[in-house]
C-alpha cells in the first residue's frame, strides 16, 4: 500500500510539473463595458484545456472614462502574465479600445504574442450614437465611457491609428430585435460588421454570433484558439 501511494505521488508530480511547464504562454481576458471577468469564464476554461495560464482583469468599466481605465488597468493586465515566454490578450467590445488606447500610447510589452478582439467598436457603434443623448438611464448604465464610444471623428476609436501587432477580429451577425434599428448594415446587435474592422490587422473573420454573448460561443472559442496558435483564422 505504502509503495502504491509513493507512486501514486511521484506520478502526481509528474503530472502537475508537465501543467507548469506547458503554460509558457500567458492569456489575459479583459471584459466589456458593464460586464465583469466571469463573462469569460467559458473561454478561460476553453483557453486553460489548450494549455495556456489565463488571467482575468476586472476593471469598473462603467466608472470613468476611457483614458482612465486603459492607463490604470491595462498595466495591472500586463504584470499579470509577466514571466511567461508569451503574453497574449482576449478582449471583449469595449476592452480591445481600452487595450489599443493603451498600446497606442505605450511601448509594446517585449513578449507580446497575439489579440484577438471579439466584437470591438474599433471604429464605434451607432447605438452610442442614438441613444446616449435620447435615453433615459444610458448613461447611468453605461458611465462615462459609454459615451467615448460613438461612431463620430472625435470618439476615442476613432481617434486611434492602425495596430502595428497581431491583432484578429472577430465580428458577429445576429441582430437584436430592439437595437438593430439603427444599422443599414450586418451588425451583432451593438457594432455593425464594417465597424469592428482596424487598419492594420492581420485577419478578420464573421460568425452568426451576438454582441453580448460572443465569448461563449464555442465556434469563436475555436477560432479564438486558432489565431493564438497560428495568426490566422479558420
Amino acid at each position: 500500500m505504502l509503495i502504491w501511494g509513493m507512486g501514486y505521488l511521484v506520478f502526481l508530480v509528474f503530472i502537475l510539473g508537465s501543467v507548469q511547464v506547458m503554460a509558457k504562454e500567458c492569456v489575459v481576458l479583459i471584459h466589456g463595458l458593464a460586464r465583469t471577468s466571469t463573462s469569460f469564464n467559458l473561454m478561460a476554461n476553453r483557453l486553460k484545456k489548450a494549455g495556456y495560464e489565463t488571467k482575468d482583469l476586472d476593471y469598473p468599466s462603467t466608472s470613468y472614462e476611457i483614458e482612465y481605465l486603459a492607463e490604470n488597468y491595462i498595466p495591472e493586465a500586463i504584470n499579470m502574465c509577466s514571466g511567461y515566454e508569451k503574453i497574449h490578450f482576449v478582449t471583449h467590445s469595449m476592452g480591445g479600445i481600452l487595450l489599443r488606447y493603451y498600446f497606442s500610447n505605450h511601448e509594446l510589452p517585449q513578449n507580446l504574442g497575439r489579440v484577438v478582439m471579439l466584437a470591438p467598436p474599433n471604429k464605434g457603434s451607432e447605438v452610442v450614437d442614438h441613444l446616449k443623448d435620447s435615453v433615459i438611464g444610458y448613461n447611468w448604465w453605461n458611465g462615462p465611457a459609454g459615451r467615448q464610444l460613438g461612431t463620430d471623428e472625435m470618439s476615442v476609436p476613432n481617434q486611434l491609428g492602425p495596430v502595428d501587432y497581431p491583432v484578429g477580429v472577430i465580428a458577429g451577425t445576429r441582430e437584436s430585435f430592439f437595437l438593430s434599428r439603427y444599422f443599414d448594415e450586418p451588425n451583432d446587435g451593438k457594432v455593425s460588421v464594417s465597424r469592428t474592422k482596424v487598419d492594420g490587422m492581420k485577419d478578420h473573420i464573421v460568425l452568426h454570433v451576438t454582441h453580448t454573448f460572443t465569448m461563449n460561443n464555442r465556434t469563436v472559442q475555436k477560432q479564438v484558439e486558432s489565431f493564438l496558435k497560428t495568426e490566422r483564422f479558420q
